[in-house]
């Protein structure tokens, strides 16, 4: 991984914005964590764009996108924004579901405006 500090904004919207750009995802909030990393892909390189309010911005340019993976990763951990959990690893189980639904009372949806 290569890291430059970016002493402007701009020099790293120029880079998001342009054509070649490809946004992979972004990641932190600035108004919240006052940072956020936008990671994308141009042409072959695998960046990170820093951005910050409170500390230097910066770029990193990963080596492949295995490093690049791992960083995006270790950035939302960083950040809180954990992937959720699938339904099986969270121990739920469809038969306690259904066994609930068995326990509710029916009611009888029969129109009876006709009967009056």
């Amino acid at each position: 991984m290569e890291e430059m500090e970016i002493t402007s904004w701009m020099t790293l919207d120029a880079i998001k914005k342009s054509k070649a750009a490809e946004i992979v995802e972004s990641v932190g909030n600035l108004q919240r964590d006052h940072s956020m990393s936008v990671f994308c892909v141009v042409e072959d390189d695998y960046l990170e764009l820093c951005y910050s309010d409170s500390a230097a911005n910066c770029l990193r340019r990963y080596d492949d996108r295995d490093e690049f993976e791992e960083a995006l990763e270790e950035r939302k951990e960083d950040e809180g924004e954990k992937p959720f959990e699938k339904v099986e690893d969270r121990g739920y189980d469809e038969d306690e579901d259904q066994d609930e639904d068995e326990d509710q009372v029916e009611f009888d949806t029969e129109d009876e405006s006709e009967a009056y």
